[in-house]
């Protein structure tokens, strides 16, 4: 259950997040055309003539999604099929705690980005404080992840031991 969570809720998060700023990107680019690309990271591929834009706000969404794959890779490595219930709770907490974290952040993100790009299109020089608040709304999926780290390696001490 929690390599499920944390997969599920990482991965809502970070669609909300993607659609959310992908609809400002494009009305922005509707309303002002000439400032379409201050919003997007455009790569110009040497071997051919193609420009690939792509959104800054979807690619720190995205990267939400790599947090609980991560997660749920770890949770899954220490899967067995007799395992004390202590751990089971924990590697479900962990899960939830990335999960939970990362669907916040991606709702964030979301958020901000649509908001922060129709500013920005509007005046340019609000793109820097766009940034740094996706910065730190990138950070709280961060903090989820170290907390289920935490509680993953929390699982395995003390697990013969039993208290009266």
């Amino acid at each position: 259950m929690g390599c499920a969570a944390s997969i599920i809720f990482t991965v809502l998060g970070a669609s909300y997040g993607t659609a959310k700023s992908a609809g400002a990107i494009f009305s922005s680019g509707i309303i002002h055309p000439d400032r379409l690309m201050q919003n997007t990271k455009a790569e110009m591929l040497t071997s051919s003539r193609h420009v690939y834009a792509r959104s800054l706000c979807a690619i720190m969404a995205q990267i939400l999604s790599i947090y609980g794959l991560v997660a749920s890779v770890i949770i899954s490595g220490d899967l067995v099929e007799k395992m004390p219930l202590h751990q089971g709770f924990l590697q479900l907490g962990a899960g939830i705690s990335v999960g939970l974290s990362g669907l916040a952040a991606g709702f964030t993100i979301g958020i901000v980005g649509d908001a922060g790009v129709r500013a920005s299109s509007q005046q340019p020089r609000l793109y820097i404080g766009m940034v740094l608040i996706l910065i730190f709304a990138e950070v709280l999926g961060l903090y989820g992840v170290i907390v289920g780290i935490l509680m993953l390696t929390k699982s395995k001490e003390n697990v013969t031991q039993c208290l009266y």
